[in-house]
C-alpha cells in the first residue's frame, strides 16, 4: 500500500539513512526505497507501472511511492532525505543543485510540457476573452487577473510564467499557488481562480462540467513551437548526487525498473495502462482517464532520453530572472550512464 505523506512523515526516521530489507513476493529479499511523485495523474505513469506491473521487484525493490501534493513539495522532501527519488519537473533538480544540494536527472519521462495549458473561468471565455492577451486586460475588482499554479515555484508556475513572458503579459498576472486537484478545479469553478495551469485530466474535466474553457493547449504543434520552439524534457527522474555515490547499485535497480515502465507504456493499450493507473486516479471518469493516456502516448519519452539539444531548448524556460535558476551546464546536469546501462540489460 502506498503511504500518505502524513504517515511516511511520521515514519522516515526509523528508517532514513538505512538500507531495510523484507521478502518480497517473488520470495527473495527486496530493498525498500521512497520515491515521490506530485499527484497521481497520468503524467507519473512511470512509476504507478513500475509498481504495479512488478518491474521495482523484479530489480529487489520495495518501492513505496508518496504523493506530496506539489512539484515542489517533492523537491524539499528529497533535499530532506526523506524520499530517496523523485519524478518531477526538470526544473526542481537545477533548483537544488543551485541551493548548494548538487543534483543530477537520470531520465526523461516526456519532451513536452503538459502542464503548461492553461484554462479559463468559461464565464470570462463566454465575454470574448479567448486569448492570454485579453485575459491580461482583464481586471477583477480593479485588481489583476488570478492565475493559479500547483505552487509558486513549481513545475506549473515556472512554464505558466514562460508562456505568459512570450505573449508580453508577464507582469500583468497574480500568480497564487493552487494545490492539487480538488482545490485547483474547486477554485477555478467557484471563481477563485479566473484561470489555471492544468495537466489534461483537469483540462478535460473542466471543459467537460461547464466552467472552464481552453486559453492555450500544447498539444497544438503550432502554438507550442510558436512559444517554446521545440523538444523539452518536462518530466524527469532526479536524485540528489549524495545518492548516486552512496547507493549506486541501488539507483541503477531504479532506473533501470523506470526503463522497463517507459518500454511497457509504449508497448502497451490505452486499456492495460488505464487497468494500472486508474484505480489510482479516483475523482476521474474512466473516460477522462483514457483520453489522458492518449494525450500522453504523443509525447511520452519512451527510451528515457534526455538529450543535450532538449536540454538547451528548455534553458531559456529554466534559467530567467524570474525563476532566479543559475545557469547550469548539461554536464553539470545529466548522468545517463543508469539510463545507458538499463537499455542495455
Amino acid at each position: 500500500m502506498d503511504l500518505t505523506k502524513r504517515q511516511f512523515l511520521a515514519g522516515t526516521a526509523a528508517f532514513a539513512g538505512a538500507v531495510h530489507w523484507s521478502v518480497g513476493a517473488l520470495g527473495a529479499e527486496t530493498e525498500l526505497i521512497t520515491v515521490s511523485h506530485s499527484i497521481n495523474t497520468t503524467i507519473y505513469a512511470a512509476h504507478m507501472v513500475a509498481k504495479a506491473k512488478g518491474f521495482a521487484e523484479a530489480e529487489g525493490l520495495d518501492m513505496h511511492v508518496i504523493e506530496a501534493q506539489g512539484g515542489s513539495n517533492v523537491r524539499k522532501i528529497l533535499a530532506a532525505g526523506q524520499v530517496g527519488y523523485a519524478l518531477g519537473d526538470s526544473s526542481h533538480p537545477l533548483q537544488l543543485t543551485n541551493r548548494g544540494r548538487t543534483s543530477k536527472i537520470l531520465m526523461a519521462t516526456d519532451n513536452r510540457c503538459s502542464y503548461a495549458n492553461i484554462v479559463i473561468r468559461k464565464e470570462l471565455h463566454d465575454q470574448g476573452i479567448d486569448t492570454v492577451e485579453k485575459l491580461a486586460e482583464y481586471r477583477r475588482g480593479g485588481e489583476l487577473p488570478v492565475i493559479a499554479a500547483t505552487g509558486i515555484g513549481s513545475g506549473t508556475w515556472v512554464y505558466g510564467t514562460y508562456v505568459l513572458e512570450t505573449k508580453g503579459v508577464g507582469d500583468q498576472f497574480n500568480w497564487v499557488a493552487g494545490g492539487g486537484s480538488k482545490t485547483m478545479l474547486g477554485g477555478l469553478q467557484a471563481g477563485k481562480f479566473d484561470a489555471i495551469m492544468a495537466v489534461p485530466a483537469w483540462m478535460f474535466r473542466a471543459v467537460d462540467d461547464g466552467y472552464g474553457a481552453l486559453l492555450y493547449d500544447i498539444s497544438d504543434e503550432a502554438s507550442w513551437e510558436k512559444v517554446f520552439g521545440g523538444n523539452i524534457p518536462a518530466t524527469v527522474v532526479y536524485v540528489l548526487e549524495d545518492a548516486i555515490t552512496e547507493n549506486a547499485e541501488t539507483t541503477q535497480k531504479y532506473v533501470t525498473a523506470m526503463y522497463k515502465s517507459m518500454r511497457w507504456l509504449g508497448a502497451s493499450s490505452t486499456d492495460d495502462i488505464y487497468a494500472v493507473v486508474g484505480p489510482l486516479m479516483p475523482n476521474f471518469t474512466p473516460d477522462l482517464v483514457k483520453r489522458e493516456i492518449e494525450y500522453y502516448k504523443k509525447i511520452w519519452q519512451y527510451d528515457g532520453g534526455f538529450p543535450e539539444a532538449d536540454f538547451d531548448t528548455g534553458a531559456k524556460v529554466w534559467f530567467r530572472p524570474q525563476t532566479k535558476i543559475e545557469p547550469l551546464a548539461y554536464a553539470n546536469v545529466a548522468d545517463m550512464s543508469f539510463l545507458a546501462n538499463a537499455q542495455k540489460a
